[in-house]
């Protein structure tokens, strides 16, 4: 029986172990978020928006080469969460790039500028908003 694709869902894999998917955390990508799903007993869920990601770079170790897989670091502006890895994926370059274009067109769709990004002492509660006293 096929699996029943999730509504939204865009990309999905599993951190790998020797190659294989035999691990109890699941990435998912949507339009807008990225999300990540950890442990079996107690499961851990994060999720990052993707206009508040400010990096991606790439990791291949030799072993990883040897079992087909990679990992992707993740700099975003979110407080909760600013470092994410996503361990040991198949077809890193294409889920870098997936990611990348999904982000842009997520900082497009927001209409966000360089300087909305950049941490500002003015921005009180870091949700990238500035807000100003009415008050002189």
């Amino acid at each position: 029986m096929a699996k029943k694709q999730e509504e939204g869902v865009v990309w999905r894999d599993r951190k790998r172990h020797l190659g294989l998917p035999i691990s109890f955390t699941i990435y998912k990508l949507k339009d807008d978020r990225l999300f990540v799903q950890e442990g079996f007993f107690t499961t851990k869920y994060e999720e990052t928006l993707l206009y508040r990601i400010r990096d991606l770079s790439l990791r291949r170790t030799l072993w990883q080469k040897i079992f087909g897989v990679g990992s992707i670091v993740i700099t975003s502006s979110d407080k909760s969460n600013p470092y994410l890895e996503l361990k040991n994926i198949k077809k890193t370059m294409e889920v870098k790039e997936l990611l990348h274009q999904r982000v842009e067109e997520m900082k497009n769709k927001k209409r966000m500028r360089v300087n909305e990004m950049i941490d500002s002492p003015f921005d009180s509660d870091g949700d990238g908003d500035i807000e100003f006293d009415d008050e002189i």
